[in-house]
Protein backbone atom coordinates (compact mmCIF):
# COMPACT_ATOMS: atom_id res chain seq x y z
CA UNK A 1 0.00 0.00 0.00
CA UNK A 2 2.77 2.47 0.90
CA UNK A 3 4.67 1.80 -2.32
CA UNK A 4 1.55 2.04 -4.51
CA UNK A 5 0.41 5.31 -2.92
CA UNK A 6 3.95 6.66 -3.16
CA UNK A 7 4.20 5.87 -6.88
CA UNK A 8 0.73 7.29 -7.57
CA UNK A 9 1.52 10.52 -5.72
CA UNK A 10 4.87 10.88 -7.47
CA UNK A 11 3.22 10.32 -10.85
CA UNK A 12 0.77 13.14 -10.17
CA UNK A 13 3.63 15.38 -9.06
CA UNK A 14 5.48 14.44 -12.25
CA UNK A 15 2.52 15.39 -14.44
CA UNK A 16 1.97 18.59 -12.46
CA UNK A 17 5.56 19.76 -12.62
CA UNK A 18 5.64 19.11 -16.38
CA UNK A 19 2.39 21.01 -16.85
CA UNK A 20 3.77 23.94 -14.86
CA UNK A 21 6.97 24.06 -16.89
CA UNK A 22 5.07 23.89 -20.18
CA UNK A 23 2.75 26.69 -19.06
CA UNK A 24 5.65 28.95 -18.18
CA UNK A 25 7.30 28.17 -21.52
CA UNK A 26 4.11 29.17 -23.35
CA UNK A 27 4.04 32.68 -21.89
CA UNK A 28 7.69 33.58 -21.33
CA UNK A 29 8.22 35.16 -24.76
CA UNK A 30 5.25 37.49 -24.21
CA UNK A 31 6.41 38.89 -20.86
CA UNK A 32 7.38 42.55 -20.98
CA UNK A 33 8.39 43.20 -17.36
CA UNK A 34 11.90 42.13 -16.46
CA UNK A 35 10.87 41.30 -12.89
CA UNK A 36 7.89 39.16 -14.00
CA UNK A 37 10.16 37.33 -16.43
CA UNK A 38 12.59 36.70 -13.54
CA UNK A 39 9.82 35.33 -11.30
CA UNK A 40 8.70 32.97 -14.05
CA UNK A 41 12.22 31.90 -15.01
CA UNK A 42 13.13 31.22 -11.38
CA UNK A 43 9.93 29.23 -10.89
CA UNK A 44 10.67 27.24 -14.04
CA UNK A 45 14.17 26.45 -12.76
CA UNK A 46 12.68 25.20 -9.48
CA UNK A 47 10.17 23.10 -11.42
CA UNK A 48 13.04 21.58 -13.39
CA UNK A 49 14.93 20.73 -10.18
CA UNK A 50 11.83 19.12 -8.68
CA UNK A 51 11.17 17.23 -11.90
CA UNK A 52 14.64 15.66 -11.76
CA UNK A 53 14.11 14.71 -8.12
CA UNK A 54 10.72 13.17 -8.93
CA UNK A 55 12.17 11.25 -11.87
CA UNK A 56 15.00 9.85 -9.72
CA UNK A 57 12.50 8.74 -7.09
CA UNK A 58 10.21 7.14 -9.67
CA UNK A 59 13.23 5.43 -11.27
CA UNK A 60 14.02 3.86 -7.92
CA UNK A 61 10.57 2.21 -8.10
CA UNK A 62 11.05 1.22 -11.75
CA UNK A 63 8.35 3.65 -12.86
CA UNK A 64 8.49 5.95 -15.89
CA UNK A 65 6.27 8.69 -14.45
CA UNK A 66 3.29 10.40 -15.98
CA UNK A 67 2.80 12.97 -18.68
CA UNK A 68 0.12 15.61 -18.26
CA UNK A 69 -3.36 14.72 -19.42
CA UNK A 70 -3.44 15.60 -23.15
CA UNK A 71 -6.93 17.11 -22.83
CA UNK A 72 -5.90 19.33 -19.91
CA UNK A 73 -2.71 20.34 -21.67
CA UNK A 74 -4.60 21.12 -24.87
CA UNK A 75 -7.23 23.18 -23.07
CA UNK A 76 -4.52 25.10 -21.23
CA UNK A 77 -2.69 25.79 -24.49
CA UNK A 78 -5.90 26.95 -26.16
CA UNK A 79 -6.90 29.22 -23.29
CA UNK A 80 -3.43 30.72 -23.10
CA UNK A 81 -3.13 31.40 -26.80
CA UNK A 82 -6.64 32.83 -27.19
CA UNK A 83 -6.17 35.18 -24.23
CA UNK A 84 -2.75 36.28 -25.45
CA UNK A 85 -4.11 36.84 -28.95
CA UNK A 86 -6.60 39.32 -27.48
CA UNK A 87 -4.24 40.89 -24.94
CA UNK A 88 -0.49 40.24 -24.67
CA UNK A 89 -0.13 42.19 -21.42
CA UNK A 90 1.72 41.14 -18.30
CA UNK A 91 -1.65 41.37 -16.54
CA UNK A 92 -3.05 38.65 -18.81
CA UNK A 93 0.03 36.50 -18.23
CA UNK A 94 -0.20 36.93 -14.45
CA UNK A 95 -3.90 36.03 -14.61
CA UNK A 96 -3.22 32.88 -16.65
CA UNK A 97 -0.36 31.80 -14.41
CA UNK A 98 -2.39 32.43 -11.25
CA UNK A 99 -5.26 30.29 -12.59
CA UNK A 100 -2.84 27.51 -13.51
CA UNK A 101 -1.08 27.59 -10.16
CA UNK A 102 -4.38 27.52 -8.29
CA UNK A 103 -5.49 24.48 -10.27
CA UNK A 104 -2.17 22.79 -9.55
CA UNK A 105 -2.38 23.51 -5.83
CA UNK A 106 -5.94 22.19 -5.70
CA UNK A 107 -5.04 18.99 -7.57
CA UNK A 108 -1.89 18.29 -5.57
CA UNK A 109 -3.68 18.78 -2.27
CA UNK A 110 -6.38 16.39 -3.47
CA UNK A 111 -3.72 13.78 -4.29
CA UNK A 112 -1.98 14.29 -0.95
CA UNK A 113 -5.30 13.52 0.74
CA UNK A 114 -6.03 10.59 -1.57
CA UNK A 115 -2.64 8.89 -1.23
CA UNK A 116 -2.27 9.16 2.55
CA UNK A 117 -0.12 6.03 2.77
CA UNK A 118 2.60 7.51 0.54
CA UNK A 119 6.05 7.73 2.10
CA UNK A 120 6.91 11.01 3.80
CA UNK A 121 9.70 11.86 1.35
CA UNK A 122 7.24 11.81 -1.54
CA UNK A 123 4.67 13.80 0.42
CA UNK A 124 7.41 16.36 1.05
CA UNK A 125 8.04 16.65 -2.70
CA UNK A 126 4.33 17.29 -3.27
CA UNK A 127 4.29 19.91 -0.51
CA UNK A 128 7.34 21.65 -1.96
CA UNK A 129 5.65 21.77 -5.36
CA UNK A 130 2.49 23.18 -3.77
CA UNK A 131 4.55 25.82 -1.95
CA UNK A 132 6.33 26.74 -5.17
CA UNK A 133 3.00 27.29 -6.95
CA UNK A 134 1.58 29.26 -4.02
CA UNK A 135 4.68 31.43 -3.81
CA UNK A 136 4.49 32.27 -7.52
CA UNK A 137 0.87 33.40 -7.21
CA UNK A 138 1.86 35.71 -4.35
CA UNK A 139 4.89 37.05 -6.21
CA UNK A 140 2.96 37.92 -9.36
CA UNK A 141 -0.13 39.47 -7.75
CA UNK A 142 1.22 42.94 -8.41
CA UNK A 143 0.89 42.27 -12.15
CA UNK A 144 -2.83 41.43 -11.97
Amino acid sequence: MIEQDTIKLLRECDAGVKMGTASIDEVLDYVKSKSLKTYLADCKAEHNRLEKEIERRLDSFGDEGKTPNPMAKGMSWLKTNVKLLVDESDETIADLMTDGCNMGVKSLNKYLNEYKAAEEYSKDIAKRLINLEERLTIDIRKYL
